[in-house]
């Protein structure tokens, strides 16, 4: 059984049919060395390919990328664009909510996941970068919001009072 991750990364290989075993598939490390060539550097082992492919690290991983392409193109949107419209903004705080459950399965993920630190070591340091970057940017957000939202109050209060005083 395969995901959808698997499959497009057997689709980049150009293995496109998944239901061969494992055997079958030629070897990806020659694959991998002939569309990229001068990076002999890079060595791929084939069962530690398919190990990669059954993880649900692996499908978190790709959900990222997704969202770091979004969050690059929000960033030209907001740049070329002077008066943003509401619904990009709207988007954007979509894109925002979207962002924090992810960064939070990612924690899920990867606390959960320690002997994949065993098994495929690459993929179980990347989720742990991104757990940390994930809890740092939510522990940004938390202090910015909350400095927001206390100097909101605060100019409401002044008003209040300047309101309320006698001319």
């Amino acid at each position: 059984m395969s995901t959808p991750s698997s499959q497009l990364f057997l689709t980049l290989l150009g293995h496109a049919d998944t239901k061969k075993s494992k055997d079958q598939i030629p070897n990806s490390q020659c694959d991998v060395h002939c569309t990229c060539p001068g990076t002999s550097a890079l060595r791929l082992d084939k069962t530690k390919v398919f190990q990669i492919l059954q993880t649900a690290s692996l499908n978190n991983l790709t959900v990222s990328i997704v969202l770091s392409c979004i969050a690059a193109g929000f960033s030209v949107l907001f740049t070329l664009l002077e008066p943003v419209p509401l619904t990009v903004w709207r988007g954007f705080y979509v894109f925002g909510l979207l962002s924090f459950g992810q960064g939070l399965s990612t924690v899920i993920l990867t606390s959960t996941a320690a002997s994949c630190a065993k098994t495929t070591p690459e993929l179980y340091y990347m989720s742990l970068v991104l757990t940390v970057a994930s809890v740092m940017g939510t522990g940004f957000f938390v202090v910015k919001c909350s400095l927001w939202l206390i100097n909101r109050l605060d100019e409401d209060n002044a008003q209040e009072v300047a309101s309320s005083a006698p001319p």
